[in-house]
């Protein structure tokens, strides 16, 4: 009995040091700062009133600056200003330009969208989800144009205006709004009804330069495309003030899978069985 209880506590010295690292590591990879991130976006303007493209957005390091108000559009790179990365998103809804100069500025950037298989139309709302390692990533941007429009926008102006996790990895942000008198207009094409997106007479590939600098602007919506027929079909009615409700941006933390539960449970279930053997 003695000798039993003497082979017994050998095991456990010699062992539960290595299991109890095993129990460590699956529950220091639980603290990591990596999380599953739920984005959810709404339209929340009023019926027949604005669309908005998909929701480009990025998790970063806070570096990636597209645009400054009262200035032209940045090229980055880029030789033209129909070119530049935010005119991309302004004038068309492509992030075809707006993902390249985002991951050249910051390679370590989490990217995606969030469509909901087409236009945000009054009232649409879709959600995705990203994989996000806070402590490279704390800092939220986006961008989107905004239609009927030929260069009209929404986006942070600042990449660390929307900081949305901690130094330990909590969610400091749970909503963005965005009212009407955020809509930028990116400055680089005149408005012109036959020109803009999202119009049933509109060509948007065609365009005419404005060469101006990037400006609040939601007025001019309603001056130049009330009564005109959408791409959705129906006519549009601005109805915008300044502090219209037009989009919503939502973040939800996703809690660790069950597996990760069971995995640590399983460490300490061998422990046991091994120890009363």
């Amino acid at each position: 009995m003695i000798f039993r209880t003497m082979r017994i506590y050998s095991w456990a010295f010699s062992h539960v040091g290595v299991l109890f690292a095993m129990l460590f590591a699956i529950v220091n990879f639980a603290s990591a700062e990596i999380v599953q991130l739920r984005v959810t976006a709404e339209n929340l303007s009023p019926t027949n009133s604005v669309s908005v493209a998909p929701l480009r957005v990025g998790f970063n390091n806070g570096t990636f600056d597209a645009f400054d108000e009262g200035a032209a559009p940045f090229l980055l790179g880029f030789s033209a200003i129909a070119d530049a990365p935010i005119v991309t998103i302004a004038e068309g809804g492509s992030g075809s330009n707006w993902f390249p100069a985002f991951t050249a500025a910051d390679p370590t950037a989490t990217l995606g969208t969030v469509a909901p298989g087409g236009p945000f139309v009054p009232g649409a709302i879709a959600s995705e989800i990203f994989t996000i390692d806070t402590d490279l990533n704390p800092f939220f941007t986006f961008g989107a144009m905004v239609v009927p429009s030929n260069d009209f926008f929404i986006g942070n102006d600042s990449p660390s205006e929307f900081r949305l996790f901690d130094n330990d990895g909590n969610l400091l942000i749970n909503t963005i709004n965005q009212t009407a008198s955020q809509i930028w207009d990116a400055g680089s094409e005149q408005e012109i009804a036959e020109n803009a997106a999202f119009l049933e007479i509109g060509t948007n590939s065609q365009r005419v330069s404005q060469d101006g600098t990037v400006e609040f602007d939601f007025a001019t919506l309603g001056t130049v495309f009330n009564g005109l027929t959408t791409g959705a079909g129906y006519v549009f009615d601005s109805q915008l003030t300044a502090s219209t409700p037009i989009f919503r941006i939502s973040f939800e933390t996703i809690p660790e899978p069950a597996s990760l539960a069971l995995a640590t449970s399983g460490v300490l279930g061998l422990l046991l069985r091994r120890r009363t053997r």
